[in-house]
């Protein structure tokens, strides 16, 4: 019984441990708009060289009517 209550105890701690020094996770929102693909990609990437984020995306999509952007979403 001592050691199943050890066990237990171990498997909770590092549990708790898991689920308190994770990252919080950060909502992803639009950071610029671009007129050229190539932009938008070398914005995300110098982003990332200045720590601003971790992960970026571009995503080509129309503000109404016929004007098309490139997003970065960050």
């Amino acid at each position: 019984m001592r050691r199943l209550l050890a066990s237990a105890a171990l498997v909770s701690g590092v549990f708790l441990t898991v689920s308190v020094t994770a990252a919080p996770a950060q909502a992803e929102s639009i950071r610029y708009a671009y007129y050229m693909q190539a932009d938008c990609y070398n914005g995300g990437n110098l982003g990332i060289q200045w720590g601003w984020w971790t992960t970026y995306r571009c995503s080509y999509q129309t503000m109404g009517g016929n004007q098309w952007f490139w997003f970065l979403y960050a």
